[in-house]
């Protein structure tokens, strides 16, 4: 693939978890004001680590809420289970909260992060179905157009076209869907699992005849990996690279380093 000629964008996983909401606020109110480009929690309904039964929030009543409070950043979840929600009703959530966010410039900032889901706990405690793996990524597949026709009837219409980031490595069905439906595709593992599969997301576009750097390769790093991870992944094509913190103190010191990395980069 030729190289994308994106600029680099950091973004945060501000984990909505041990913490009470105005650590949570102060978190991505602090990432704006850093320079971060999107701010991101997920959509889950009990901490993935540490206590798990401790302080937990839900993400889409949290997403609305940070669009009130920022002005610049985007928003969004990394990434909302497509289980948990009725496609069209998401669709509509999206439309909303891309309105709401837009009170400064008219431009809504939303970025729709959406996978099949894998938390069985929110499932079981949620009364939803949990199925097979290859189930829920066969109703994601089937729930993506309807979203997409959704939000070409709402009144009024989205301020923009809403990036549609979708998360996994499945080679053969989510890169499939990835390469058919998404913006942006958040991928998992190291600077070898990512060259290999963003390799295959090209030849599934391909394969419906679209241009593979109409997709931002996004990566999630870590302190451990360093700038030189980094750099090899920005090799291989990552653009947006994304950090997380949990709470309940949101360290932000690596997303200083990566911000300063990203800005050197984009010079």
């Amino acid at each position: 693939m030729t190289a994308d000629p994106r600029p680099v964008r950091i973004g945060i996983q501000i984990q909505p978890q041990h913490a009470q909401y105005p650590a949570i606020r102060a978190a991505a109110a602090r990432a704006e004001e850093m320079g971060a480009d999107i701010a991101f929690n997920w959509d889950h309904f009990y901490p993935l680590y540490g206590d798990p039964e401790g302080l937990h929030f839900e993400a889409w009543t949290m997403l609305a809420a940070w669009a009130e409070a920022t002005s610049r950043i985007e928003i969004g979840a990394l990434v909302s289970c497509n289980s948990y929600r009725n496609p069209e009703l998401l669709a509509d959530m999206a439309r909303t909260v891309d309105h709401v966010s837009a009170h400064d410039t008219g431009t809504g900032r939303l970025v729709l992060g959406i996978g099949s889901g894998w938390f069985e706990k929110d499932y079981d405690e949620y009364g939803y179905e949990f199925g097979t793996a290859g189930g829920r990524l066969n109703k994601l597949r089937d729930d993506l157009p309807r979203i997409e026709s959704r939000l070409a009837k709402l009144n009024p219409a989205p301020t923009r076209h809403i990036p549609v980031l979708i998360g996994g490595g499945g080679e053969q069905k989510t890169l499939r869907i990835v390469a058919k439906h998404a913006d942006i595709w958040h991928s998992f593992g190291d600077v070898e699992t990512f060259t290999r599969k963003s390799g295959i997301l090209d030849e599934r576009c391909a394969e419906i005849g679209r241009d593979p750097l109409e997709i931002e390769r996004s990566v999630g790093i870590e302190p451990k990996d360093g700038m030189e991870t980094a750099d090899a992944l920005h090799a291989a094509g990552g653009r947006l690279f994304t950090v997380g913190v949990g709470g309940p103190d949101y360290d932000m010191g690596f997303l200083a380093d990566v911000i300063a990395w990203r800005d050197a980069k984009n010079a």
